[in-house]
């Protein structure tokens, strides 16, 4: 039986899933993280520790991808990935609550409720990209990779905005049902979203007996072996580092150097999360006006993306030393622009880079590149607010403090660029990457390809 590849409404079902996982995501990683430090008086270490966790628990993304590909099947570890981050984003929810009453009892709770949030982000998060990377055809790849990014926006705006009006006034049996309505709700969407999809569209095949048979260390060996997806890993991990240093430390900075007050420094935030998701949509933008020339496409734009960055914080970093009367505002909304380009273009890459090399190791190739970020995202936040610690410990101000983190965040970015340079390679003409990125912006933009 041949093969179907996924369509548009496809990607979207697939887009409808990451909007139920970033709905779950976005509770227990900003909602409880608030609760525990304001209504309940705890140290900000420990929400801090407990999204280290779950960080750290996605290191099992090349074991999580590993084992999908031995099925062959992606959807029965997407939906249990999501069953998984369901119960583990309502525990939370209840050890939060009951904190209150049992703090010991409750912080053990979390413990093991943010490693049920990691495992089962690192499942359904690795298997959904590799059946996007395996079943959607290359040229549509990128646009895949906006469309599904922007979909999980639209659920981490929609649910802080939805929850946020049911929570008022706050109590924590009312947390409990808000986010046992919301974690029940993206589970069920998932679950109607996958429905049929994956058997529907392409022919179930077996796996070739080798896959069967080798052990995971060694596919994990001959994935690490090949030398574009190691230096592929690199990327990765360097990039998100750059990309994530900045994630506990703009909001403070805002507020020591430039005066903010917490709600303006809140709308910062706010700022910086649209110029990313108008960065992806310039992508697209720019793409679809400047088909097959020279420098558009997903290389390109990664490139361009990392420069950017990089010019971006360093600007920040200068922003700190003239004070107030730079537009701090502008600035951040251009290094969300800057980070919503290199982000999908980079995605668009991995989803390419996924089916290259031996057959039969997309789960584990996606699941290594995951564990990249994660570990990157867990090491980086936690290494801009020390770093910030540290020099102000040895006497330097608050402005060189954090304009030194901004600095060594945009020389990250300069590193990843040269990476980029050398692993991401030049689509031949005929399939260029500048058409992929097209496709990406015709759609992105509302226009219907064939």
């Amino acid at each position: 039986m041949s093969a179907r590849q996924l369509g548009w409404l496809d990607i979207c079902r697939l887009g409808l899933v990451q909007t139920a996982l970033g709905a779950i995501v976005v509770l227990t990683t900003s909602t409880l993280n608030r609760v525990m430090v304001v209504e309940l008086a705890l140290a900000a270490s420990l929400p801090g520790g407990l999204v280290a966790l779950h960080y750290g628990i996605q290191l099992a993304r090349p074991r999580l991808g590993y084992g999908s590909d031995l099925g062959g099947q992606r959807t029965p570890w997407i939906i249990g990935g999501m069953l998984v981050l369901a119960l583990g984003g309502f525990g939370a929810a209840c050890a939060t609550a009951l904190m209150a009453e049992s703090r010991g009892i409750g912080i053990a709770l979390a413990v093991i409720a943010f490693a049920l949030i990691g495992l089962g982000v690192g499942a359904a998060g690795t298997s959904l990209l590799v059946l996007l990377a395996t079943r959607v055809t290359p040229h549509r790849r990128p646009a895949a990779a906006t469309v599904v990014w922007t979909m999980m926006i639209a659920g981490f705006v929609i649910t802080a905005a939805g929850a946020g009006h049911l929570l008022e006034p706050f109590s924590f049996p009312r947390l409990v049902a808000v986010t046992g309505a919301v974690t029940l709700g993206a589970l069920v969407l998932s679950m109607l979203a996958l429905g049929r999809l994956e058997r529907r569209t392409a022919a179930l095949a077996r796996p070739p007996a080798d896959a069967t048979r080798t052990p995971f260390r060694q596919a994990l060996g001959e994935v690490l072996a090949e030398p574009r997806a190691r230096l592929f890993t690199v990327f990765v991990f360097v990039s998100m580092l750059g990309y994530s240093a900045q994630d506990l430390i703009l909001e403070p900075f805002a507020g020591l150097v430039f005066g903010y007050t917490p709600g303006a420094s809140t709308r910062l935030a706010g700022v910086q999360h649209g110029g990313v998701l108008l960065g992806m949509l310039l992508v697209a933008a720019v793409s679809s006006v400047a088909a097959g020339r020279r420098f558009v496409g997903v290389r390109g734009f990664t490139l361009g993306g990392c420069l950017a960055s990089a010019a971006a914080l360093g600007l920040l970093a200068l922003a700190g030393m003239h004070g107030p009367p730079w537009p701090l505002a502008a600035g951040v909304f251009v290094l969300g622009i800057a980070n919503g380009c290199f982000a999908v273009a980079a995605i668009g890459a991995m989803m390419t880079l996924a089916g290259e090399g031996r057959a039969r190791r997309e789960g584990v190739r996606m699941g290594l590149w995951g564990a990249a970020q994660a570990l990157a995202f867990g090491v980086g936040g936690f290494a801009g607010a020390l770093g910030v610690d540290l020099l102000g410990h040895f006497g330097a101000a608050p402005a060189t403090a954090y304009g030194t983190v901004f600095a060594i965040e945009a020389l990250l970015f300069l590193a990843a660029a040269a990476l980029a340079a050398r692993v991401i390679q030049k689509a031949p003409a005929a399939a260029g990457a500048s058409q992929l990125v097209t496709r990406s912006s015709e759609y992105a933009m509302g226009m219907s390809s064939p």
